[in-house]
């Protein structure tokens, strides 16, 4: 649920830095090990014809003696030629990366449904095929979107909401119920890959909802361990900007120490199983709550001078990226430098009051399409560069039965019809005029995506050929 930060950045104006793509490495050819056997000495043979001369002759072997050493080569190289590699080398230093894989590429969406003219779920899943979304995060476990998503292929995230959370944490064999209940009869055809306990729980002024968190994270993993499922299914739990006592500069981003007392247990337990940090990060509620001092080209992803964070010395030209490295910053300050952070939330209301300062289409529409650009690139952030960047985009419907601003209602990538509300490039269900082609820049973007492999096999060819004709010579 979008909640105005506590503090936000503050930003000159403008002009952005270039990010350079990940690279793929190759593993390099090992030198042969040297070969040598000891050969008879030569025998004499009679004088040859010319005067006072005499000849020796050796029986000399088939090859050469650096032929063998070549053909191994050139073997070597024909079967580079035929598996090129085409995959990157991932850093698998880190524990959540060996766990779970709860998430598939870098882009999911929010499924939310607080709303009464909604498709029904069996088209919403032909929507997100359309639409080529694969990681979907729901704030539930509603059974006709579990009994919808089976044999689908997606990544399902389920939830537990906050009202379950006490009982969980004061009975352990309530949380083993919910699972015989939502997940048991689902998994696997239902690929159910995360489950999140609460959102936003810690920060909202509920100490007794603050106070059975851990206790509820804790008795849900049990259950999922004693069903062999601790190790299939990822645990986490959502947390809002209101955990960080202040986030500007990022460097300077640390936990509210009133919080700690929950956040110091959980973080414990998180590291232990290799779960993410989620946060929800909303660059679009920054800039509402303080207009006259953020630049918007600064929350967009458009051209602006950005920030240098003077302790760390780093650029940032965007306030996503600030936003996550503020989250590393505060969680390497608790003790907790290895832990991945992703973003569970973000996105920008298309419509809103007078006093909503931002609201409307076409910034939603620019911040949707370049944060989906900026996450496509496959890349970390300025202070964690080996941690790319993933996010759950917020939302997938405008949902017309949220209470709050008109906002609340305004988030979504499609109309309940299933045709298009913020066009980012997507299908939609239904043919709108808001769908219409994706502009040059992003078809030229996915161009470069389609053919990256031919540059992976080419990046492979060019040296092969050269070492194969060095050894024919």
């Amino acid at each position: 649920m979008p909640r105005a930060p506590r503090n936000v950045p503050r930003t000159p104006p403008a002009a952005c830095s270039n990010a350079c793509p990940p690279r793929c490495h190759h593993a390099s050819l090992l030198p042969l090990p040297r070969c040598s056997r000891l050969l008879p000495p030569p025998p004499l043979l009679a004088p040859s014809s010319s005067p006072r001369r005499w000849e020796t002759a050796v029986m000399a072997p088939r090859w050469k003696s650096g032929d063998g050493r070549r053909r191994l080569l050139l073997l070597l190289c024909c079967c580079l030629l035929a598996f090129p590699c085409h995959a990157q080398v991932t850093n698998v230093s880190h524990r959540s990366d060996q766990a779970i894989h709860s998430f598939v590429g870098t882009y999911g969406i929010n499924y939310g449904r607080i709303a009464d003219n909604l498709p029904p779920p069996e088209d919403v899943v032909r929507l997100l095929k359309l639409a080529r979304i694969r990681n979907v995060k729901i704030y539930d476990a509603d059974h006709k979107v579990l009994d919808a998503f089976r044999g689908s292929g997606l990544n399902l995230v389920v939830a537990i909401p906050n009202e379950f959370l006490k009982d969980m944490a004061a009975n352990p064999s309530k949380a083993m119920d919910w699972l015989n209940e939502n997940v048991q009869p689902y998994y696997p055809s239902t690929r159910i890959v995360g489950i999140t306990v609460g959102n936003e729980v810690l920060g909202g002024g509920d100490t007794g909802l603050a106070e059975a968190l851990v206790g509820a994270v804790v008795n849900v993993h049990d259950a999922l361990r004693m069903l062999r499922l601790d190790r299939k299914i990822e645990l986490s739990t959502p947390h809002s900007e209101a955990v960080f006592a202040n986030s500007y500069p990022p460097s300077s981003c640390v936990f509210r120490d009133d919080l700690m007392v929950y956040l110091r247990p959980l973080l414990d337990f998180f590291s232990k199983t290799g779960a993410p940090f989620y946060v929800n990060a909303y660059p679009f509620l920054a800039y509402m709550s303080d207009p006259s001092h953020i630049d918007i080209n600064y929350a967009l992803f458009k051209p602006n001078s950005g920030i240098v964070d003077p302790k760390t010395n780093l650029h940032y030209d965007n306030m996503f990226e600030a936003q996550l490295d503020a989250a590393y910053f505060a969680l390497e300050a608790a003790g907790y430098p290895g832990m991945e952070v992703r973003v569970a939330e973000t996105g920008w209301a298309s419509a809103g009051d007078a006093t909503e300062a931002g609201a409307g289409m076409v910034n939603a529409v620019t911040y949707n399409r370049n944060l989906r650009k900026r996450l496509f690139l496959r890349k970390g952030t300025p202070y964690r560069p080996d941690r790319v960047a993933k996010a759950y985009i917020f939302a997938l419907f405008n949902e017309n039965l949220k209470p709050g601003p008109t906002t609340e209602r305004h988030y979504g990538l499609f109309k309940p019809d299933g045709s298009v509300s913020i066009n980012i490039g997507l299908k939609g269900l239904v043919a709108s005029s808001a769908a219409a082609p994706p502009p040059p820049s992003l078809m030229a973007f996915k161009r470069v995506r389609a053919w990256g492999w031919i540059v992976q096999y080419a990046a492979v060819l060019l040296p092969c050929t050269l070492i194969f004709l060095a050894l024919a010579t």
